[in-house]
């Protein structure tokens, strides 16, 4: 069962760059996390999930990868790793770092290598194909961040495929050796030690070898996509069937070392189907999506989301996150649906604790942080540069974690790789520690009161049919968990309904009656 741990667990997602400088440069490191991991552990979390900590060009922010076995010097060395390792495991953490193998930095060796010519040893590791007769791309498919998913390299004549940014060429899995070599990477870090690894766009891992072209987005819109990679079905660059034998090989590694991994399912169309794909038994432990990371904040997009996952997937395991380093905070996105943002915050969080499967939390969530507002030339995220000034980019999520209300959150000693701003300063731990009704505190005790609860960790779901703006739901034998999502007091009736358990919010019940309050949330005992 210890290599179960994962199963109903809770991580915790540090940003490495905003999380805590340590040697005054502006910019967080290893050795500022490992000062931190007391806070962390002290929130009652299970696992620390590290986003790319890598040698990189940082084009990117390290999801453009140079060298996959060493440290990227401006967040340390390894032995920093190591330190940080051992002392997240003498704190009773488990420790997953982000892997981005679907494509490298073009300042990869192999890549350099490749890029030479046709014949080299490294030709092959890389998606190469020729222009069509009149010099245009091989076909319509698109990047990430905008534009044709391919570019010309003079030397090859030839163009490579970059789902991302053109200084991040997609590797060949196609190719044994690359799959080969990719494995061996991941050995590098769990023989150090490591619990698992966080796998970055995980269904881009192969693409259809005969290069067709994806049809359009089937979906009927308002208006168009602000950025046009949503105008296609992806059918053709990514989601192949191969991606689902090369996660078995993946799991086949991670089982060796009683290993997790959790797999972030890049996809627009299916991903609750594609979830329980990726993670049916002898491929991932489990996987997130970025389906409830909308701004829909109905009973129906919850009850629908989880009840789509557990129906079609019985034997998978999902993780549920409402943020993460990629989207806006959920605070800012559901600001509508609340009078007070401080009761939206632990309301979500109160939320997403009670639900069936694995549990992520973004750093600063536990606050009730916000996005914060950049202008143009505080940017450094290329997506939020090409795409300004909509879709919001990600900077406005990736901003310093704020400790203190000192001119610079107690993040650094000096201006910030990104701003902290008053709205943030605001929201910072050493004003919450300890205060009774903080966000802070209440996510302390909703994650004591999940871990406490084996209903909560381990229960299967059943939905209860209660009118909106009520998302009702019963935990394993009766457990009842009962949210308004509105920013109005509601009454409804719940037959059977016990006394009120655990940290409640603007909740009250008279016989089978049930009160709760703006954004009320309700534990007890149903049947």
């Amino acid at each position: 069962m210890a290599q179960d741990w994962w199963r109903g667990a809770v991580t915790y997602q540090v940003y490495p760059r905003s999380f805590q400088d340590s040697d005054g440069d502006g910019i967080g490191d290893l050795k500022g996390i490992t000062s931190r991991l007391p806070y962390i552990a002290g929130l009652g979390v299970d696992c620390v999930w590290l986003s790319p900590i890598f040698t990189s060009p940082m084009l990117d922010m390290g999801y453009d990868v140079s060298d996959y076995c060493n440290v990227d010097p401006v967040f340390g060395s390894l032995g920093d790793f190591d330190a940080l390792l051992a002392t997240a495991h003498g704190l009773g953490l488990k420790v997953i770092v982000d892997q981005v193998q679907s494509h490298s930095s073009d300042q990869h060796p192999f890549f350099q290598d490749s890029r030479k010519d046709r014949t080299n040893p490294k030709a092959d590791w890389y998606v190469w194909a020729d222009a069509r007769p009149d010099g245009t791309p091989p076909n319509n498919w698109l990047s990430v961040f905008g534009g044709t998913a391919w570019q010309w390299d003079a030397r090859r004549k030839q163009y490579y495929l970059h789902n991302f940014l053109t200084q991040q060429p997609d590797l060949n899995f196609h190719n044994p050796a690359v799959q080969d070599w990719a494995l061996a990477n991941m050995r590098f870090w769990l023989d150090r030690g490591l619990d698992g690894f966080r796998f970055d766009t995980v269904n881009y891992f192969f693409h259809d070898r005969a290069l067709r072209d994806n049809p359009p987005d089937h979906r009927i819109k308002a208006e168009v996509d602000g950025n046009p990679y949503g105008m296609q079905y992806h059918l053709y660059d990514k989601n192949q069937p191969e991606n689902l034998i090369w996660m078995e090989r993946i799991r086949a590694l991670l089982d060796e070392y009683g290993a997790a991994s959790v797999g972030e399912m890049g996809e627009s169309h299916h991903a609750i189907r594609m979830m329980g794909e990726y993670t049916a038994p002898g491929r991932l432990h489990q996987c997130y999506s970025f389906e409830l990371m909308g701004y829909d904040y109905t009973p129906q997009i919850f009850r629908g989301k989880l009840s789509e996952f557990f129906e079609g997937a019985p034997e998978g395991w999902p993780m549920w996150a409402f943020s993460n380093h990629d989207v806006v905070r959920h605070v800012s996105r559901w600001a509508k649906h609340a009078r007070d943002l401080g009761a939206l915050a632990k309301q979500a969080g109160s939320l997403l604790l009670s639900f069936e499967g694995s549990v992520c939390l973004w750093q600063g969530e536990e606050l009730g942080q916000t996005d914060t507002e950049l202008a143009f030339e505080e940017l450094t995220d290329p997506q939020g540069i090409n795409f300004w000034p909509e879709p919001v980019g990600r900077d406005n999520t990736r901003t310093p974690m704020v400790w203190d209300g000192s001119e610079f959150g107690g993040f650094s000693t000096v201006r910030p790789w990104l701003p902290v701003k008053p709205p943030q300063l605001a929201r910072n731990v050493a004003s919450q520690e300890g205060v009774p009704g903080s966000v802070l505190e209440h996510y302390r005790a909703m994650l004591a009161f999940r871990r406490e609860t084996a209903a909560l960790r381990m229960g299967r779901t059943r939905f209860l049919d209660l009118p909106d703006p009520v998302l009702g739901f019963v935990r394993g034998n009766g457990f009842g968990c009962f949210f308004n999502l509105s920013p109005d007091a509601v009454t409804v009736q719940v037959a059977g309904l016990g006394a009120l358990t655990g940290p409640c919010l603007a909740a009250e019940v008279a016989g089978d009656s049930l009160r709760l309050g703006p954004n009320g949330v309700a534990f007890a005992q149903v049947g």
